[in-house]
């Protein structure tokens, strides 16, 4: 019996897998990504026409921008199923043999993470992707074998926030590309706008606009600071959320107008009283504040960066003069 936690399988045309969820489930609904939407949009006609599966499909990018929900639309728009797994719980041979194996003509294969799957479990996956056969050794040394097994044709969907992690010849198997962008105040604004609907709230829209405006560009944010300022709404007024409630619950979270929280400045002040402003090495970093390098690089490097509050060097992250004006702390070098 398969492992639950490695593979999980949903039927896109069963009600009950996306009810009651925020996730759009068709590309007509998904926000934003212009770009990659009618790329995507133009593969997936053009492969359903030829009656071929589609080509494997790389989404990169920071995180929660849609990844995952993308891997979902991809899946529909096919009229596919959808089987799902993540790098970090494919440990052996065998788990990726028996997520393989289970596999249907047209199916696809969303693996999340896919940068951590270990090097040994790619080179399985190589003649997988290419040939749709899969190439494993069984028994112990003394009694080994090899064996072949065909697979039908399929789609795999990757999903990376470090697509330089991935080997070159993984890299090289996908045939479309993808990298996702922040999105826009507009856009996530619709996002709100849309999450509010799917859940039965009303909002203003100058709310909403507040709330797209503190959400770093990303969608995951953006929705759950919506579900925490819903509950302020619920609780201190009568359920709508109006921009005065919307401030005052963002103030109490300590997400500031720029949508900084409490370890961006953290992380920028402790740059700054620490280090004389930088450089500082990553190592160094990730020990003053407390938080693993990977989820410095990966979910706060990459918005303050873009913001002009830090700077990468050859010799370590430096904070700009951008980032004192915004904290109110004077430069004093």
């Amino acid at each position: 019996m398969q492992d639950e936690s490695i593979i999980k399988n949903y039927n896109l045309f069963d009600d009950k897998v996306l009810d009651n969820t925020i996730r759009p489930e068709t590309i007509d609904e998904y926000v934003g990504q212009d770009d990659v939407k009618e790329n995507i949009r133009v593969f997936v006609k053009a492969a359903k026409k030829r009656n071929e599966p589609l080509d494997h499909v790389l989404l990169y990018g920071p995180p929660g921008l849609g990844k995952t929900t993308l891997a979902f639309i991809i899946a529909h728009e096919l009229g596919s199923k959808i089987k799902t797994a993540s790098g970090p719980s494919i440990e052996k041979s065998g788990d990726l043999a028996a997520i393989l194996s289970s596999l249907e003509p047209g199916d696809v294969l969303f693996i999340d993470e896919i940068h951590r799957m270990p090097r040994y479990i790619e080179e399985i996956l190589y003649p997988a992707m290419e040939d749709y056969s899969l190439d494993i050794i069984i028994g112990n040394d003394g009694n080994s074998r090899n064996i072949k097994i065909d697979l039908p044709p399929f789609t795999l969907v990757g999903a990376t926030t470090r697509a330089g992690d991935l080997s070159a010849p993984l890299r090289d198997r996908f045939g479309i590309l993808s990298k996702l962008q922040y999105y826009t105040q507009d856009e996530l604004f619709q996002i709100v706008k849309r999450t509010a609907r799917v859940l039965n709230t009303e909002i203003e829209d100058d709310a909403a606009m507040e709330l797209a405006k503190r959400s770093r560009g990303t969608p995951r944010i953006a929705n759950r600071l919506f579900k925490r300022v819903r509950d302020f709404a619920q609780v201190d007024s009568d359920g709508r959320i109006t921009l005065d409630i919307t401030n005052k619950a963002l103030d109490r979270l300590k997400v500031d107008k720029m949508g900084l929280d409490n370890t961006d400045r953290d992380l920028l002040l402790s740059i700054i009283n620490k280090f004389n402003g930088g450089p500082v090495g990553i190592e160094a970093l990730s020990a003053s504040i407390g938080e693993e390098v990977t989820t410095i690089e990966d979910v706060y490097e990459p918005f303050l960066l873009q913001q002009g509050l830090l700077k990468r060097t050859s010799r370590g992250r430096v904070v700009t003069p951008y980032a004192y004006e915004v904290l109110g702390v004077e430069q004093t070098k």
